[in-house]
């Protein structure tokens, strides 16, 4: 693969095949970052998985770098008043079904009570195909509006490895501190851990890389895989 100028000038300054230990291999990211936006920091990691076997929950970072989402909520109308006063962008039922059945997803989080979802799960062409179906295992079907909220706008992202087994995840910006990434990462490198199937033969965790959207990969050190 050919890469540009700017890249191969920003790969000078590390050694593509070292691991690094994982505030040092933070520090290289935003050394190399050269586009002139505030490029976001992507962590990759590759578990050691079956067809079978799945990975995804939901985790919230303690350093947060994006701005507040907006968030819709699927529920009755006695538990509007408790998803607006939560903060919620767009609170409804029927009417919000028939709007985004219609094709509109201007928001970036999808939230529904338990008893909406029967009719919810009518809208899978829309809302699956762009990841924004609510769903009990990332916590976003509840009843509990006014906790998952909270969590939300602190920061509560989900991570599911894919069918490669690998974990895709943008946990910071090369403007933050290196600590504060490094501190995202060791939290959501922490949960998946947990998340280890416990038929999982060998090491669960493979490889673990960091990059910025433009820059290239850097290898992390893998510590506790047990």
């Amino acid at each position: 693969m050919r890469h540009g100028k700017k890249y191969n000038a920003s790969a000078k300054n590390y050694d593509p095949v070292n691991i690094y230990e994982l505030k040092e291999a933070v520090t290289l990211v935003k050394k190399m970052a050269y586009a002139k936006f505030d490029e976001s920091v992507d962590l990759s990691i590759k578990l050691n998985l079956k067809k079978s076997q799945a990975v995804r929950d939901t985790v919230v970072l303690p350093n947060q770098f994006r701005g507040d989402k907006k968030v819709l909520v699927f529920c009755k109308p006695e538990k509007e008043k408790e998803a607006q006063e939560a903060g919620a962008a767009f609170v409804g039922a029927d009417d919000l079904i028939e709007k985004v059945k219609g094709g509109w997803t201007d928001f970036d989080i999808a939230v529904a009570t338990p008893d909406m979802m029967k009719d919810v799960g009518k809208l899978g062409m829309v809302l699956g195909r762009k990841g924004l179906m609510p769903n009990p295992k990332t916590g976003t079907v509840t009843f509990d509006l006014k906790g998952t909220l909270a969590e939300l706008k602190k920061g509560r992202v989900e991570f599911r490895a894919d069918k490669t087994g690998v974990i895709h995840l943008v946990v910071g910006k090369v403007s933050m501190e290196p600590e504060k990434v490094a501190e995202n990462i060791d939290v959501v490198m922490t949960e998946i851990k947990r998340k280890r199937p416990p038929d999982v033969k060998g090491e669960f965790i493979q490889s673990v890389s960091v990059a910025s959207t433009m820059g290239p990969g850097v290898w992390v050190a893998i510590r506790d895989q047990e």
